[in-house]
């Protein structure tokens, strides 16, 4: 969607609203294109940068003061789009490395992690933002700006954090040759040495996520 079609003749690119709701709408797009698989190759890397470019907008709306809606009670913004697809999209994509493990609140001694799944999480984004987009498109900009600050404390925020911490983890231990502990097709049962079963599972992990994922071309 152009711009002109995103915001009203005359608005100041430079002003708040319209920059926030850019990012959003860039994000929106950006992300289902990549759901659709046709580059399968940069997927990983281009979701980092996505989802880095994501929070740093949720950083400006966290750090700006409380937004305060024009009316009592939310408007009818309609009913959210169905993900369904774009989350199945994603976990076929992201199949080898979907799964995660999440720490919902640091501050809280002693929670375990939970088990989290990249796909859901980018969906679960999705239907955030896009909740706003419909008030944004609507023209109740403050409405759109205080659901967006809203949800990004209670919800968006902190899955998109950790979202970004799966997706960096997993660049990182491509970038740095340093094997993940489970991958699929990795017999742990093999009767062999640890130096031998570290360095197959490098090779493993080249071979089967650092190359389809566009993280590094298989030797």
């Amino acid at each position: 969607m152009s711009d002109a079609m995103l915001h009203a003749v005359g608005q100041d690119p430079d002003d708040f609203a319209v920059q926030i709701a850019d990012s959003i709408e860039s994000f929106i797009v950006a992300t289902t294109e990549v759901a659709k698989g046709d580059e399968p190759d940069s997927a990983v890397p281009f979701l980092l940068l996505e989802v880095s470019q994501l929070l740093l907008t949720g950083g400006r709306l966290g750090a700006h003061e409380d937004i305060v809606p024009d009316e009592r009670y939310e408007p009818d913004a309609g009913p959210d789009v169905d993900v369904d697809d774009l989350r199945e999209r994603f976990a076929v994509l992201l199949d080898p490395v979907d799964v995660f493990s999440e720490v919902f609140d640091p501050y809280e001694p002693r929670k375990a992690p939970v088990p989290s799944r990249i796909s859901d999480s980018l969906a679960d984004i999705v239907t955030d933002l896009r909740h706003g987009l419909a008030h944004y498109r609507a023209g109740r900009t403050t409405e759109a700006l205080w659901w967006w600050q809203f949800s990004y404390f209670s919800n968006w925020g902190p899955t998109a954090s950790a979202t970004l911490r799966a997706l960096l983890s997993l660049v990182a231990h491509v970038r740095l040759d340093q094997p993940l502990q489970e991958l699929d097709g990795l017999d742990t049962d093999e009767d062999l040495p640890e130096d031998a079963l570290a360095e197959e599972a490098g090779r493993v992990m080249v071979e089967e996520i650092a190359a389809p994922l566009g993280l590094r071309t298989a030797p």
